[in-house]
């Protein structure tokens, strides 16, 4: 701001004298004539002797309006009726976002109060200070609110949180969006191109269409992406993978609605035993409190040591196993037998721990036989490597119970953190989009995946890979998740679930304004603004459901199994009949 514009003219209002101002909280009685409505952004000015002047700068974290001259609540009918004179004067409360030069001092009262834009905007809101800014959404104003992308990748904080009802929050949307802003923005720069994505599915089929364009894109939200710096589009590089169908020989993918560029995943039985794979198959948090876990770690190393490829399957004590029921019913044999039990399960293990693993074992005969398997060639490309796929994969778990869900999430990130590891270098950039945090890492008890998770929560910055977690209660997921996160997103909030203090960053009003936000409202809390931020971000440019789906360019149609292997058009070919090699 000049000298002209703090010469008393032309400002929102002026600082309250009747209410203590502060160097970091004052209020400000608004002109007649104007208004201020939360989340405006405005600054003021404070005269020092022998000093520069300090500008303070704010946002609006609560309005409030009353009539002046009136005493008891039945007055306001007297003042409507013009028999007592009073009138109405708005206030608003500031909660100071940057004084500049730092010298903390109160404003003074009857000081003019401007709305910030701008510039003045940007400096209140620090993007002055972002070099690398990531656009998020427009701000009430109507102004685009960024992200500091260094508390994003890793260069001084890493990880997102994001809560909110389920169906009403658009956390996933908000997610999605987020990764296109992170991709398309340029902010990555060259490390761009590399950079990977992970995205779990576990709602419907919604998050199979990211790269077909929205047929329900309009000019005013192109024109919404274009004042953003984003051109309007799909995701131009997208793998998936789903599940294979039950009962089906030839592993062709368990998708109903996309028929094309789709790819199965699964694991063989080879790979099970030797990769040490059957923790992840007693992956509830219950699990983690029986005593039968130390019989999982030592079943899962006997198989290590002494299961070896036969024909698809293995060969276990000699005898060959060709399905996961198979193998299952070999274990429980092996520890049912007194001569055999000490050399599977140790000799220190009661006859009723065993029971009791192997109840749970043979219970997942049923949820795991399609994803560990001996009947498919294992040449075939069937591994989920973020490494050698698209830009973005997305891994679809709805088809599957949740025994399954809970084996593939782990399993996947378990071998995505391990390859990471190996890698040694932040770049290039992993990041992994998981719903359902709080089933996944609760706070209580313990489990193979949460493990997983709080590697990826407190080591993954320095190894590139990024967390973007989502659930509808951030107060059920382990806690070490959520303090490691450097950005917390918040969109519509349960009321109980507003009341608890891991929403403690949220001023007052914005706590009770969470429990009306529509959908698309976000408030978003980063480490460099005191204030969280309110925005909304546009209506995605990629089709959320198979009625929005325009035609996808064909080169993201073709499949890594046909790719490879020009003849099999299992499930999922080419886009069209040209493709097929005949």
């Amino acid at each position: 701001m000049t000298d002209d514009e703090f010469d008393g003219s032309g400002g929102v209002g002026r600082v309250l004298g009747t209410a203590d101002a502060t160097p970091l909280q004052f209020w400000t009685a608004v002109a007649p004539g104007s208004y201020l409505q939360l989340d405006d952004v405005v600054v003021t000015r404070r005269e020092l002797p022998d000093r520069e002047p300090v500008t303070i700068a704010g946002v609006v974290t609560q309005v409030r309006a009353r009539h002046e001259g009136a005493q008891f609540d039945s007055d306001v009918f007297a003042i409507a009726d013009g028999t007592l004179p009073a009138m109405v004067q708005e206030a608003a409360e500031i909660t100071t976002t940057r004084v500049d030069p730092e010298f903390y001092v109160p404003p003074h009262p009857g000081a003019v109060v401007h709305r910030a834009e701008g510039d003045a905007r940007a400096r209140a809101l620090h993007f002055d200070r972002m070099e690398r800014r990531i656009p998020m959404g427009m701000g009430r104003d109507g102004v685009p609110v960024y992200l500091n992308a260094d508390f994003l990748d890793g260069t001084r904080g890493a990880h997102v949180s994001i809560s909110g009802i389920s169906g009403v929050a658009t956390k996933t949307s908000f997610a999605t969006f987020l990764l296109y802003s992170v991709f398309r923005s340029g902010v990555l720069g060259g490390d761009a191109v590399n950079a990977k994505a992970l995205i779990f599915n576990v709602k419907g089929e919604d998050l199979l269409f990211l790269d077909h364009p929205n047929t329900r894109l309009d000019d005013a939200t192109r024109a919404g992406y274009a004042k953003l710096g984003l051109a309007a589009g799909a995701f131009p590089d997208v793998r998936v993978y789903a599940p294979p169908r039950i009962g089906d020989s030839s592993g062709t993918p368990d998708v109903s609605s996309r028929l094309t560029g789709v790819d199965s995943f699964y694991w063989t039985l080879s790979e099970f035993c030797a990769d040490r794979l059957l923790p992840y198959v007693f992956a509830d948090a219950d699990d983690e409190r029986q005593q039968y876990t130390m019989v999982v770690h030592s079943v899962a190393a006997h198989l290590a040591r002494y299961a070896q490829p036969a024909d698809g399957g293995v060969s276990v004590d000699g005898v060959r196993l060709g399905t996961y029921a198979d193998l299952v019913d070999h274990i429980v044999e092996q520890l049912t037998d007194d001569e055999t039990r000490g050399e599977w399960a140790g000799s220190a293990v009661g006859v009723g721990t065993v029971n009791a693993f192997a109840r749970r074992l043979i219970g997942s005969k049923k949820d795991l036989s399609r994803l560990i398997r001996g009947d498919l060639a294992a040449r075939r490309p069937h591994s989920i490597n973020t490494a050698e796929s698209a830009q973005v994969t997305v891994v679809d778990l709805h088809n599957l119970p949740d025994r399954a869900q809970r084996f593939v999430v782990g399993v996947t990130l378990k071998s995505e953190f391990e390859r990471k590891e190996k890698a040694g270098t932040a770049k290039p950039l992993l990041f992994v989009v998981l719903d359902e945090l709080n089933k996944y890492a609760p706070r209580e008890g313990s489990s193979p995946i949460k493990e997983v998770l709080l590697d990826i929560a407190e080591r993954g910055r320095s190894l590139g890979v990024i967390l973007v977690g989502a659930q509808q209660t951030a107060s059920e997921v382990e806690r070490r998740i959520v303090t490691n996160s450097a950005i917390r997103v918040v969109g519509r909030l349960d009321p109980a679930e507003a009341s608890r203090p891991e929403y403690g960053f949220l001023p007052p009003a914005q706590r009770q304004r969470a429990l009306l936000a529509k959908p698309g409202t976000m408030f978003v809390n980063q480490p460099d603004i005191p204030v969280p931020l309110c925005l909304e971000f546009p209506f995605p440019a990629w089709a959320t459901r198979v009625s929005e789906a325009g035609r996808a360019p064909s080169e993201t149609l073709r499949s890594i199994t046909g790719a490879a292997d020009p003849f099999a058009v299992v499930g999922s070919g080419g886009g069209s009949d040209d493709d097929i090699p005949f």
